[in-house]
């Protein structure tokens, strides 16, 4: 059981990264953007093509230089321009981008599967914890989680930027009022959670024999449950969400319940929203009239 405990802290640290995007997004926007899991998975194909072609220490770099350069330009693309549009309509074009990423990827994949030909040094080795053998990237990856989540709620309680979120977050129209710059604060917070989506990316797809257009479909959507499920706008509500939700899906496949354990992280989501609508640490809200 030791081996599936330490997976499944591997696996929620590396959920908590996606969710932190999707519960930023909806913090400042109260829009749930779709199309997060696939930049998650552009990650992936980016870190495969560069690692095969370039030095670990330029490609990887670069991984997560592009994929911020992507959730930048879909913030611009997509939805600043619909800032004063229904939400409806801006829901659509969060879709809308979700697929085109899928197609733009099947396009330059053929949509074969990208092989991991090129695992990084060192994390990928396995090792040997109690007796019981495992990648190291397992051990990194709840270390790294927590040590980016400290760095990322120091900046948004100790430094202007994060004070611009929170005002955002709190009441957009009035932070905007107060000469908050809403535009550079949206952009950040995206810039913020397609960092993090490529630091998961990269530690998961370590794990993974290969990268396919559908690769960020189960992560992201079990990240988005783990945002729900923990209070969607609270940071430690997804980071601890994430946690919980990777935990259980270990131990179910421990218990010889492999089959059940995507189904399982769902059927806990409805329980626990029966009983607690906002999620764990999710507050009222009370909207205006």
């Amino acid at each position: 059981m030791l081996p599936y405990l330490i997976n499944g802290v591997s696996v929620g640290g590396q959920y908590a990264l996606i969710a932190i995007g999707y519960t930023l997004v909806y913090g400042i926007l109260r829009l749930i953007n779709f199309a997060h899991g696939d930049v998650f998975m552009v990650a992936g194909l980016l870190m495969v093509y560069l690692t095969a072609s370039m030095p670990m220490y330029v490609s990887l770099p670069l991984v997560l230089l592009l994929t911020v350069i992507l959730g930048f330009c879909i913030e611009r693309a997509a939805y600043k321009p619909l800032r004063t549009a229904p939400r409806m309509s801006v829901m659509i074009s969060a879709i809308g981008v979700s697929y085109l990423i899928q197609n733009l990827a099947f396009y330059l994949t053929g949509g074969i599967a990208q092989p991991v030909t090129n695992p990084i040094p060192w994390v990928s080795e396995n090792v040997m914890v109690f007796g019981e053998s495992t990648k190291r990237v397992t051990l990194i990856t709840p270390v790294l989680t927590v040590l980016l989540v400290a760095g990322l709620v120091y900046l948004i309680n100790h430094t202007k930027t994060g004070l611009a979120m929170r005002a955002a977050a709190k009441d957009f129209e009035t932070a905007q009022l107060m000469g908050v710059k809403i535009n550079a604060v949206i952009s950040m917070t995206f810039v913020i959670g397609s960092f993090l989506a490529a630091v998961g990316a990269i530690l998961y797809f370590t794990n993974y024999p290969s990268v396919s257009i559908t690769s960020g479909g189960m992560p992201g959507l079990k990240a988005f449950v783990a945002a729900v499920f923990g209070g969607i706008g609270s940071i430690p509500g997804a980071v601890v969400g994430a946690f919980i939700i990777g935990l259980c899906e270990e131990i179910i496949k421990g218990l010889g319940l492999t089959t059940f354990s995507d189904a399982f992280t769902f059927a806990l989501l409805i329980v626990v929203l029966c009983v607690k609508p906002t999620g764990l640490f999710g507050e009222k809200v009370t909207d205006k009239v």
